[in-house]
């Protein structure tokens, strides 16, 4: 059971419209596939029942948010208090003449493919990023040319306290995997620009893409993305191979051999493996290049065990 917070039950919590679990199991939620329970998992209908939840939630009970889980490790302690997943009521897509409007739940790939659909360019570099338009814009995601800063209008968000704002990219002050999101604040929607394009030189791009991806990263593995933000002019996979990390190990979990920025639950990782693995190639990296990497995986959660040793 998640560490818990304090002894939260689901009745005395605020009325949910949405689905409601108690001691909910996270770990099939992540690509990782490993990590703790939350203690209660919100499912809310949309973003007014979302709203209204955290405005009648006790402001010391911690919130939590997830989406697709793709750059997630969530440790083996779980989630106390409340995690949020946006789930169907966040995930439509509708299309205007210069860009789309997409739900925080909708599937980067998705967009980019409904833009494609509607002859609309620009968008297309979201094929390539694993994971939900609201975490996209929480951490300025961006691959193959394109990032959200580049592409974004506004974001629709709900703040800790249950109200509704909408935010222009210029609040957000987006960043190199960065957005100066208010803290507690939950993306629920967002408008991305996009221009009419040539269906054909669209596909062609998006097709790029796929093939890039699929022959440079284990994207059949379970794993979380890149691990390691590149420093200013350096790339944290060169840094990491230089250190001797490709191929390293802890417990069930191992730095890939086809891209060594991603790690790979190859059995039974723990959460703590996966960390803690993580950890040992920081640590070799800067004792080689005299580099500290830093985390693009976002890492959420109570600790739970102590992680296997290094091989």
């Amino acid at each position: 059971m998640a560490a818990a917070y304090t002894p939260t039950f689901i009745e005395p919590l605020p009325p949910l419209r949405g689905r409601m679990q108690e001691n909910a199991p996270l770990a099939p939620f992540t690509w990782f596939r490993a990590g703790g329970p939350a203690e209660v998992l919100i499912r809310p209908a949309d973003a007014n029942d979302l709203a209204q939840f955290l405005r009648a939630l006790p402001p010391d009970i911690p919130v939590h948010a997830i989406g697709a889980c793709s750059n997630l490790i969530i440790r083996d302690g779980g989630l106390p208090g409340v995690t949020v997943k946006l789930a169907r009521g966040f995930s439509s897509i509708s299309s205007e003449t210069n860009g789309v409007v997409a739900g925080a739940a909708a599937l980067d790939l998705t967009v980019a493919e409904h833009a494609a659909a509607e002859s609309l360019t620009g968008l297309e570099f979201l094929s390539g990023i694993p994971g939900t338009i609201g975490g996209a814009v929480v951490m300025n995601a961006g691959a193959y040319g394109g990032e959200i800063a580049e592409v974004l209008d506004w974001a629709e968000i709900v703040t800790r306290f249950g109200d509704i704002c909408r935010l222009s990219a210029a609040e957000l002050a987006l960043a190199y995997r960065h957005s100066a999101l208010p803290p507690g604040a939950i993306v629920t929607r967002a408008r991305l620009r996009a221009t009419t394009g040539a269906p054909a030189t669209i596909a062609a791009r998006m097709a790029d893409i796929r093939a890039s991806r699929a022959a440079s990263q284990p994207v059949r593995a379970r794993t979380g993305g890149s691990t390691f933000r590149n420093p200013p002019a350096m790339k944290a996979w060169e840094l990491i191979d230089a250190a001797g990390c490709r191929g390293l190990k802890r417990g069930g979990a191992v730095v890939s051999e086809k891209h060594c920025n991603f790690l790979i639950n190859v059995g039974n990782a723990t959460a703590a493996d996966i960390e803690g693995l993580g950890e040992e190639v920081r640590r070799r990296v800067s004792a080689a290049s005299g580099v500290n990497l830093q985390w693009e995986i976002k890492r959420i959660g109570v600790p739970a065990m102590k992680p296997e040793a290094v091989s």
